[in-house]
């Protein structure tokens, strides 16, 4: 259960982080995301859910 919170508490910590801190950028960064076509976004998000369990598989074998 900790590493849940963990987990959850960095999402939440980096996803709004941006927020905070440059809000005009994140607007710029939302109308070039609304260029990209959507099976270029499909496949940038399942590379993403890739790279994040390529990332928990490594922290697990680092003994996290």
């Amino acid at each position: 259960m900790t590493l849940v919170l963990l987990a959850l508490g960095s999402v939440l910590i980096f996803e709004w982080l941006v927020y905070a801190l440059a809000p005009s950028f994140l607007e710029q960064m939302l109308e070039m995301l609304r260029r990209i076509p959507e099976a270029a976004l499909g496949q940038l998000g399942a590379l993403a859910v890739v790279a994040g369990l390529i990332l928990v598989w490594l922290a697990f074998q680092l003994g996290l």
